[in-house]
């Protein structure tokens, strides 16, 4: 084999690695930017804040294409005839508060929707049953389900930064009002409201709460010889084929050069 031969081949020895591990990069950088293109589904489970003394619990899943969300909730347990507030919170750290996050006022422990800010994000989207959406009617009470046990659905609109939250994985879904000391209304026990005082704070501090987390979309497959491959791990394995593609051509490229090199020794 000829010195030139050898120099190219050390080259694309080089080479080769470099080419895996870029490949998986650009596919990577192309999913992100088509990101938002894509329909996503995420789920959460609503569980009680006992330190609120609630005892009720739901569920949530929120269908997302662009800024379109289609959401469904299930809710029970809650205080009958009385309307709950419900929100998207965004843009923190994604998960409902520890109850250690409570705090004593008027000689009564409990956690208020303030508390929960750091946990789970300011109001990015009011889950009213009829108009807007926006945080603006974060205490719109009349368009609220009421009643303690309630199905919802609707198709809104989100914010940008509502709908990025929730891709990233830091949408919550909080539901308020609570009955703390149990006569069967809002009234005045706990003092007034953090977000409003001419509420009560059973009226808004928060009853149930979910992360929202993505679902697989594609196939999943148990058992022996199954694929646990979900359309979230595609990116993955593109970049990996399409790194496996380059290394083929390498290799190619010194089987010729050695072929080549074998005919004119």
């Amino acid at each position: 084999m000829s010195k030139s031969t050898v120099r190219v081949l050390a080259a694309l020895t080089v080479l080769a690695p470099a080419v895996a591990l870029a490949s998986p990069a650009l596919a990577d950088d192309s999913h992100k930017k088509h990101d938002g293109d894509h329909a996503i589904t995420l789920h959460a489970q609503l569980d009680p804040f006992k330190v609120n003394k609630v005892t009720g619990h739901g569920t949530a899943q929120v269908r997302l294409k662009g800024n379109e969300a289609h959401v469904k909730m299930k809710v029970s347990g809650l205080l009958a005839g009385a309307p709950h507030a419900q929100h998207f919170h965004i843009a923190a750290k994604g998960v409902c508060p520890p109850e250690s996050a409570a705090k004593v006022r008027n000689g009564k422990r409990f956690l208020n929707t303030t508390d929960g800010i750091p946990f789970y994000g300011t109001i990015g989207t009011s889950l009213t049953t009829t108009g807007d959406t926006s945080p603006d009617s974060g205490l719109a009470v009349d368009r609220f389900p009421v009643g303690s046990d309630y199905h919802y659905e609707r198709t809104i609109k989100l914010s940008d930064e509502a709908a990025k939250s929730l891709r990233e994985g830091t949408g919550v879904v909080v539901v308020h009002g609570i009955d703390y000391n149990k006569n069967g209304k809002y009234d005045d026990n706990l003092g007034p409201s953090d977000l409003d005082p001419k509420l009560p704070a059973e009226a808004t501090n928060p009853a149930l709460c979910g992360a929202l987390k993505k679902s697989a979309d594609g196939p999943v497959h148990g058992g022996q010889g199954g694929t646990q491959l979900a359309s979230s791990d595609a990116p993955v394995a593109t970049a990996t084929a399409v790194g496996g593609a380059a290394l083929l051509a390498v290799a190619g490229g010194a089987f010729i050069l050695r072929r080549r090199a074998g005919r004119q020794s």
